[in-house]
């Protein structure tokens, strides 16, 4: 952060330059705002400089610009109107500022994080369409609709379509000269290497470009010279500091409409700012944040300082902060700069500001508009689905077809509909467990379950079968609304003993006044494994397998089996893996405390002390399946292979004194003249022949567990337990038996797996 810093500050040249073409932008722009607010124009220049320089310098924001804004002329106008006197409206415009700074304080600008990305996107890509539309009368001469007017219909009663057919046959020559060039030059300079060199920023060029046509068109005269109703034009100033400021009328202090007009203000200039602000974050190069609540403060006391001199209300702007974005400006800078510059000519050299042609600024609004409407984030959020894409499709179109304020109002209903429709459409999931002991249905309520989720949730509990076990899962809930909460406590006490429902809880808080309890045994009990066979035991961890596989792990509460399986176990297996095979058998196998017994040896070798423990598992603790799992990759196996054709003892090629115990036992699933064939091909077809010898050491192991064992081989021939082997995939996670078809499987009517010996 601190190298970005320090890049940054040395980037203050295009700060500067950056500044001044947003300087000549903004004149116009707050001119033309003011005007169509029914204040004085003077009004808008001086907030766009109180919020260039006041704001610029107590906001954190290093891109976002402030001034008077599109999205308040509507306010304004109809305040004014309600208020009679613009003196009268000035301290409206002191309280907003004064509720606005109590809201920073407050935290209020938390707000700002509801707002959806889609509707933050499509006000970026209206404000685009918009400039597109609106310059392009100003950038052929027409200059009937005033600079900043951003809402469809004009207050001459005209639209921003019709507005474009006016256009036709009333085209000025040299000020279409002006605009096309200009705005060729926005468009080609950045993708000329030579000139991008220079780092002049490409509106600066189009400035110059579009005012030294100006003069050369003066000089050759009509057609070509551009009046002056077609150039920017600063009303001409009268004598004495009353035309240059206007105070409140604290007369009017004690009048609710006042207050009202100041809420209302306040509330609109806060969320415009928020709301413009993440706009232009996301378009910031560096990915940069403002502090929504510094942010408020910020623009708090701007409003506070325009209410005093007066100038009309502030707040973040899309528009000039966008042509400062990419004009190459970085920091705050950019703001204050546009601020003082405008301190400093508009007052003192108006005929300098007089020589820009009003279809220049255009071009170099119609590039920026071009900028905003980004093909590529249209295309991210039509990829996002019609979750977003639908809400930033609306947004768009209703800010182009009213006006920013109503736009985003619009835009923000209808992602709220969305959110509503969705919550209402799915507020839980509903799917069913199998657990040893049996099906369980389970209900996983959603993260936010307010009382517009009860009907979904009581069609849900009613549609329950009798003689359930269900599963009421608040684990991922952060809030479960008061009369959801008594629906489920009426069912838990009343409804589903009648019914004989097993209901168990999970996640539910303290202060629900719900305790959570697991009623459904989760684990292997002596009952559970009395009751299973060898082959319902296979199909518990080939669907365990699945699960593991999925995703959609089993609910379990690992603390309570450990207190439960403290004085005993009763294993349904015993699983003889190898040390380095990634994961336990529990894991793989979906399984819970207590339920596989694990032998872990490298390279699966059957020894008298593995034989011990298997023969444990089954005679005493009463197992009714061993599997003996070998894995892909085995690193066990892979050594004894590479070892199996070389001269050299185990001990001195791998420097571990006993490891040659356990390879002499791999090697004698290996084919001498194979493994010197397969050593001597590409590595991925020794890995396969490594898998194959895996494979093959796991059969060998199974069939030297019942010859070696009689105690295991008795067992087997009635039928007590079988031995399978298995191949875990490391890669995918999936487990392939390997010598099931040595058994006849038959499926019961209680849905449970039979494994009987072959008669041989």
């Amino acid at each position: 952060m601190e190298r970005t810093e320090a890049r940054l500050s040395k980037l203050w040249p295009q700060d500067l330059a950056a500044g001044l073409v947003v300087f000549l932008v903004a004149v116009p722009l707050s001119l033309g705002i003011a005007s169509v607010s029914g204040a004085p124009p003077r009004a808008g220049l001086l907030s766009a400089v109180v919020g260039g320089l006041l704001v610029g310098l107590l906001s954190r924001s290093q891109t976002s610009i402030t001034g008077p804004t599109a999205a308040l002329t509507a306010v304004v106008a109809a305040q004014l109107a309600v208020l009679g006197s613009f003196e009268t409206f000035l301290v409206a415009v002191v309280v907003a500022g004064l509720i606005q700074i109590a809201l920073g304080c407050v935290g209020a600008g938390a707000i700002a994080e509801f707002v959806p990305l889609s509707v933050v996107k499509g006000l970026l890509s209206a404000v685009g369409i918009i400039l597109i539309l609106k310059q392009i009368p100003h950038l052929l001469g027409h200059d009937v609709d005033p600079e900043g007017e951003m809402s469809f219909l004009q207050p001459d009663h005209k639209n921003t379509f019709s507005e474009l057919y006016a256009v036709i046959g009333q085209v000025h020559v040299g000020a279409t000269i002006v605009g096309l060039a200009s705005l060729a030059v926005m468009l080609f300079w950045p993708r000329i290497r030579s000139l991008k060199r220079t780092r002049i920023p490409a509106a600066i060029a189009a400035l110059a470009t579009g005012v030294g046509l100006h003069l050369v068109f003066r000089r050759l005269g009509p057609p070509w010279l551009i009046q002056n109703n077609h150039l920017v034009q600063i009303p001409a100033p009268k004598v004495g500091l009353e035309d240059f400021f206007l105070f409140p009328d604290f007369s009017h202090w004690n009048d609710p409409a006042v207050y009202l007009a100041g809420l209302t203000i306040a509330l609109v200039a806060s969320f415009e700012s928020l709301l413009n602000s993440q706009a232009i974050d996301a378009i910031d190069p560096y990915r940069r944040t403002t502090p929504s609540n510094r942010e408020l403060l910020a623009q708090g006391a701007g409003n506070l300082a325009v209410g005093f001199i007066g100038g009309v209300p502030m707040t973040s702007v899309t528009v000039l902060s966008s042509v400062g974005v990419y004009s190459g400006g970085k920091s705050r800078l950019t703001a204050i700069t546009q601020a003082a510059a405008m301190l400093v000519f508009v007052p003192l050299a108006p005929w300098l500001i007089a020589l820009v042609p009003v279809s220049c600024l255009a071009a170099i609004l119609l590039a920026t508009g071009v900028q905003l409407l980004d093909p590529a984030r249209i295309k991210r959020m039509w990829e996002g689905g019609r979750y977003q894409f639908l809400p930033f499709l609306v947004t768009v179109a209703a800010i182009v077809f009213t006006d920013l304020l109503i736009g985003v109002l619009i835009g923000l209903a209808v992602s709220l509909s969305f959110v509503i429709n969705s919550n209402l459409r799915r507020p839980i999931k509903r799917f069913v467990e199998k657990h040893l002991s049996g099906k369980v249905i389970h209900i996983e309520l959603a993260n936010q379950v307010s009382f517009l989720n009860r009907p979904a949730l009581s069609r849900a509990l009613d549609g329950i079968p009798r003689g359930s076990r269900l599963l009421l899962d608040a684990r991922n809930t952060d809030y479960i609304d008061p009369d959801v909460l008594l629906l489920i406590r009426n069912f838990t006490e009343r409804t589903a003993p009648t019914r004989k429902i097993e209901v168990s809880l999970v996640g539910f808080r303290a202060k629900y006044q719900l305790e959570d309890r697991i009623q459904y045994v989760d684990h292997a009990t002596r009952e559970l494994q009395e009751a299973f066979t060898p082959s319902k035991v296979l199909r518990v961890l080939r669907e365990g397998n699945e699960r593991f596989r999925t995703g959609r792990r089993l609910t379990r509460d690992f603390s309570r089996q450990v207190v439960e399986t403290a004085l005993g176990q009763h294993p349904l297996a015993v699983v003889l893996s190898c040390m380095d095979s990634r994961s336990t058998a529990e894991l793989i196998f979906d399984l819970g405390v207590g339920d596989v017994f694990g032998v872990r040896v490298a390279g699966n070798i059957v020894s008298r002390k593995v034989l011990g423990s298997l023969e444990y598992g089954c005679a005493v603790a009463g197992a009714k399946l061993i599997l003996v799992m070998g894995h892909t990759r085995c690193g066990a196996v892979t050594s004894a292979v590479k070892l199996a054709c070389s001269d050299k003892p185990a001990a001195e090629a791998t420097g571990c004194e006993h490891v040659e115990y356990v390879l002499q036992s791999i090697q004698e699933s290996i084919h001498r003249d194979t493994c010197r064939k397969a050593l001597e091909k590409p590595e991925a077809e020794l890995s396969r022949y490594v898998d194959e010898v895996a494979r093959a050491n796991v059969l060998r192991m199974v069939e030297k567990i019942t010859q070696e064992s009689s105690t295991i081989a008795a067992l087997v021939r009635d039928g007590t337990i079988a031995v399978v082997g298995a191949m875990y995939d490391i890669s995918t996670g999936e487990i392939t038996f390997l010598n099931t078809e040595e058994f006849d499987l038959e499926a019961s009517t209680t849905d449970s797996l039979y494994m009987i010996p072959s008669q041989r």
